[in-house]
């Protein structure tokens, strides 16, 4: 004897066709010719993670113009070695 139960919407999908079979072609070559490209895009120059002690004020005043502080912070430093 079988249990009885509500049908669900699994029950009205046919999974065979609702997902094309990707080995057959054209998707095949489409596939096997996209790069994948994961993460972000390398930068010419090169960071290094650091760290270092700076006054209250000065660390508010960068993250108070928001995303890029850090950024923001290398180039006021770089600014400030261009001109010594």
């Amino acid at each position: 004897m079988t249990e009885s139960r509500k049908p669900t919407a699994q029950d009205s999908l046919d999974i065979e066709d609702d997902a094309p079979d990707l080995a057959e072609s054209p998707w095949a070559e489409k596939l096997a010719a996209t790069p994948v490209l994961r993460g972000r895009p390398k930068s010419d120059q090169t960071k290094i993670s650091t760290t270092i002690r700076l006054d209250a004020d000065i660390l508010e005043r960068f993250r108070a113009g928001g995303p890029g502080w850090q950024s923001r912070i290398n180039e006021a430093l770089r600014d400030w070695l261009t001109k010594r």
